[in-house]
Formats: structure tokens, sequence, C-alpha cells
């Protein structure tokens, strides 16, 4: 079961063309970061989680494009933002 979307968030995929399959896969998938502030949590692909993904889903199409994608998410679990990663995520 997907978690709720925000509205900003439902804008943030039409307009940057993250197909709703990129953020499911984020949410089985995807690592998970803190944004060091304490109100939200960061997924992303690492290189583990795309082994993961590209084992489970053999014929998906675009991994590259599928592992730039990130979602921050709130404390409650809803979706609020998501995008594509240009810079590695501060993990420490």
């Amino acid at each position: 079961m997907q978690p709720p979307l925000t509205r900003h968030a439902q804008v943030r995929m039409q307009q940057r063309a993250i197909r709703a399959e990129a953020l499911e896969g984020l949410l089985e998938f995807g690592r998970e970061a803190f944004d060091h502030r304490g109100h939200a949590v960061i997924l992303y692909f690492d290189k583990k989680a795309r082994r993961r993904l590209e084992h489970a889903e053999p014929g998906i199409k675009d991994v590259n494009h599928l592992a730039r994608c990130y979602a921050v998410l709130s404390r409650e679990g809803a979706v609020l933002t998501v995008g594509h990663r240009y810079r590695k995520i501060r993990r420490g």
C-alpha cells in the first residue's frame, strides 16, 4: 500500500516526470537517510538498493533513471516531495 501523497508531491511527480512505479520502487527497495533536522526521512537508491531492484524486477527499463530518484517522507509516512538526485545524499 502506497503512503498518502501531499498535493506538492503529486505536482512534483508530474513536473519531474517521475512515475508511480519509481515511487513504489523507492518505498520497497530504497535506502533511508534522515534529514538531520528530525523532520523527515529521505528514500533513495544506493548501489545495494539498485541491485535488489534489478534482481526483483529483471525486466525493468531504465534503471539508471530510477536510481537518481529520491522521495522525502514525513515522520507520519506521507510523501512530501520527490525529485532527481544530482548530488550524493549525506548520511553522516
